[in-house]
């Protein structure tokens, strides 16, 4: 990769590995959609339908799977990403297992992406379990496992490989060391947010803005010069080309 090559101009294939719905038009929505742009292959898998996040007292946690599962594949429609599938785990109920591990091998080894973005497993105090562990499982998942045949050889019966990932983008980062402009897509990103409508409502979209906007406040004094807070996303790019 030379110095001056855009974060992921490399790849071909984008695997995106979250927890919930809405978990990635959040945190890195814009890039998403810069990358569908310039012709990316773009798949999420999600461990679940998000079918806890609610206030509504009358609502269960069927009807909200179904609703939230329509919601994120429409998002994921406007960002132009290929397809998402959904792991099947209950909302807070994300654990790290061989069982999770081995869900995510196999998408990686079906795929086979080059890069693959996921949360930071490691961020400090508010943090949903869910996005720890599920994180954690992504990151394994792309190194070693999904690598070596050994881990998971019933795939091989499947008719699938072992894969090598390239890269891993970590989301929401608590050292992020890679930044991307999302100005000339920002507009997509909140498009796609507001299909989330049971999480983030259907109030002014001028207000909404200024909600997503603020949200880059974190990025205050880690950005490097010609970036702005709230039309930047920042990761940590671990790259597994150079061993």
């Amino acid at each position: 990769m030379s110095d001056g090559e855009a974060p992921g101009a490399w790849a071909s294939r984008v695997m995106v590995v979250m927890a919930h719905p809405d978990d990635a038009e959040f945190s890195s929505g814009g890039t998403l959609a810069r990358w569908a742009r310039a012709g990316k292959e773009i798949e999420y898998v999600l461990f679940t339908r998000g079918d806890k996040g609610t206030s509504d007292p009358e609502m269960t946690s069927e009807r909200l799977a179904q609703i939230r599962e329509g919601e994120q594949r429409a998002a994921a429609a406007t960002l132009g990403v290929k397809d998402v599938h959904f792991l099947g785990w209950p909302d807070g109920g994300v654990e790290d297992t061989w069982e999770g591990r081995g869900q995510v091998v196999r998408h990686l080894r079906r795929f086979k992406p080059d890069i693959v973005v996921t949360m930071d497993p490691h961020r400090r105090y508010r943090q949903h379990r869910d996005h720890r562990h599920a994180a954690t499982m992504a990151l394994d998942a792309s190194f070693p496992y999904a690598r070596d045949h050994l881990f998971y050889p019933e795939h091989k019966a499947e008719g699938l490989e072992p894969h090598h990932v390239g890269e891993v983008f970590i989301a929401g980062a608590e050292e992020p060391d890679t930044f991307i402009d999302i100005r000339e897509v920002f507009d997509l990103k909140i498009d796609a947010l507001r299909c989330h409508l049971s999480q983030v409502g259907d109030g002014p979209r001028e207000a909404f803005v200024e909600r997503v906007k603020s949200m880059g406040a974190r990025l205050l004094g880690k950005l490097p010069e010609g970036y702005e807070p709230g039309v930047t996303e920042a990761f940590r790019r671990i790259d597994f080309r150079r061993r």
